[in-house]
C-alpha cells in the first residue's frame, strides 16, 4: 500500500535548483530591475539570458547529449515557482519551455541535434508562432496556409500572440498544408516575414505579430512528418503544467506581501493583520495559493502518462490562473490606495496574473479540455 503514495518531497537537487534560482534572481534580477527592463525598448537584458544559461537554465530539460542539463518537468517547474515570484522579464517560457518542447516532440533526432544545442547554450532564442486570433487556443485549427513549392514549402498568413517574437532568432510556425498541421522553422529575417510588437497589459511579457507574405522555406524546414496537431496538444499540456508553477510562484509571493503588511501597517494604534477582515483575507489567499501548488505539483508528476497529463494539465491550468488573479487581485486590496499606484509592486503581479491566465487558453477554455479529457 505504501508503495503506492506518491511522494512530493524535493530531492537534493531540487532544492539546489530553487535556493541557487532564488539568490540569483533576488540578487541580479529585483524588482527595480524588472521595471528597468519593463520600461526599455527590448524588455530583455542579453548579459543576464548569458547568465541564466551559465547556469544551465536554458537547456533544464533538453538532454545532457545535445548539451542540455537533461531534467525533467518537476525541476523546471521548481525553477519557474521561483521566476514566477519575482515575475523575471524575458523569453525564458516562450524559448526554454514551449519551443524547447515542440522542438522534442516533434522535431526528428536530426533537427533536434541542430536546433537544440544553441538554445540549451542560450546562443539563440526561438519562440512559438501558433495562435492566430482572440480566443483561438487550438493548435489543430490554422488559417496560415503551407502550399508545396519546388522543394519547399510556401508558407502564408499572419500570427498573433507570439511570445517575445520581437526577440527571437527562430520561429516555429505552424501552418495547414496538404499533410494536415505542421510546424515549420523559419527565420525572422528571411524575405516576406514581417515582426511588429504589439502592445501588451504585461510589459514584461513581450508579444509579436507575425506576418508571412509568399515566405518559401526549404523541405528541411519542416518538424517531423505528417499531421503535427496531437504532437503540438501535448506540447501546450506541457506548456501549460510549466506555466502553473510559475503562476503558484507568483501567487505565493502576493501572499507574502500582503501577509508582510499586514504586520507592519498600523491603523487605530495595532496591525491591520489583527482586523477580522484583513485575517480572513490572508486566510483565503493561503488556501488559493495551496490549492493551486498541490494541482501544479501533481501536473508536473504525471507528464509520462498522457491519460493523466490529459486531465491534469487543464486542471492546473484552470485552478491555478484562477488563483494567481484572484490572490494578486486581493494584494491590491490589503495594500488599500498604495496598492494601486504605479509606485508600488503590486501591480506588476496582477498584470502578470492577467495576462498568464490567457497565454494558452483562458481557465473556461482549460476547463473546456478537462469536460473532454473525464468525458463530459
Amino acid at each position: 500500500m505504501a508503495e503506492n503514495v506518491v511522494s512530493y518531497r524535493p530531492t537534493e537537487e531540487q532544492d539546489l535548483i530553487r535556493s541557487t534560482a532564488r539568490r540569483f534572481l533576488e540578487e541580479r534580477i529585483p524588482l527595480e530591475r524588472v521595471r528597468e527592463l519593463m520600461m526599455s525598448d527590448d524588455g530583455f537584458d542579453r548579459i543576464l539570458w548569458k547568465e541564466m544559461a551559465d547556469l544551465g537554465w536554458t537547456g533544464l530539460t533538453i538532454e545532457e547529449e545535445l548539451g542540455g542539463a537533461g531534467f525533467g518537468p518537476i525541476e523546471l517547474s521548481v525553477l519557474l515557482e521561483e521566476m514566477g515570484r519575482m515575475v523575471t522579464p524575458g523569453p525564458f517560457l516562450a524559448s526554454a519551455v514551449i519551443a524547447t518542447t515542440v522542438i522534442q516532440q516533434i522535431g526528428t533526432a536530426e533537427q533536434q541535434a541542430e536546433l537544440l544545442p544553441p538554445l540549451a547554450a542560450g546562443e539563440r532564442i526561438a519562440t512559438l508562432a501558433l495562435f492566430e486570433g482572440p480566443r483561438q487556443w487550438d493548435p489543430g485549427i490554422a488559417v496560415t496556409s503551407a502550399s508545396t513549392d519546388s522543394g519547399g514549402w510556401v508558407l502564408s498568413g499572419e500570427k498573433r500572440f507570439v511570445l517575445d517574437g520581437h526577440l527571437a532568432d527562430t520561429l516555429l510556425v505552424t501552418a495547414s498544408g496538404r499533410e494536415g498541421m505542421g510546424v515549420f522553422v523559419v527565420s525572422p529575417s528571411a524575405r516576406g516575414v514581417g515582426v511588429t510588437p504589439e502592445n501588451v497589459l504585461d510589459p514584461t511579457r513581450r508579444q509579436a505579430t507575425i506576418g508571412l507574405d509568399d515566405v518559401v522555406v526549404g523541405d528541411e524546414a519542416r518538424l517531423g512528418a505528417g499531421d503535427a496537431t496531437a504532437a503540438l496538444r501535448r506540447a501546450l499540456s506541457l506548456g501549460t503544467t510549466a506555466l502553473a508553477a510559475e503562476q503558484v510562484g507568483g501567487a505565493q509571493r502576493c501572499m507574502e506581501m500582503s501577509v508582510d503588511y499586514a504586520k507592519t501597517r498600523h491603523q487605530f494604534g495595532r496591525p491591520i493583520g489583527s482586523f477580522q477582515a484583513i485575517k480572513h483575507r490572508c486566510a483565503n489567499m493561503l488556501m488559493k495559493v495551496e490549492s493551486a501548488r498541490s494541482v501544479a505539483n501533481h501536473a508536473a508528476r504525471v507528464t509520462e502518462d498522457e491519460d493523466e497529463l490529459a486531465i491534469a494539465a487543464p486542471l492546473a491550468g484552470s485552478i491555478c490562473s484562477d488563483a494567481y488573479v484572484w490572490v494578486a487581485g486581493e494584494n491590491i486590496q490589503v495594500h488599500g490606495g498604495i496598492g494601486f499606484t504605479w509606485e508600488h509592486d503590486a501591480h506588476l503581479y496582477l498584470k502578470r496574473a492577467k495576462s498568464s491566465s490567457l497565454l494558452l487558453g483562458s481557465p473556461a477554455h482549460q476547463r473546456d479540455l478537462l469536460g473532454r479529457a473525464i468525458g463530459i
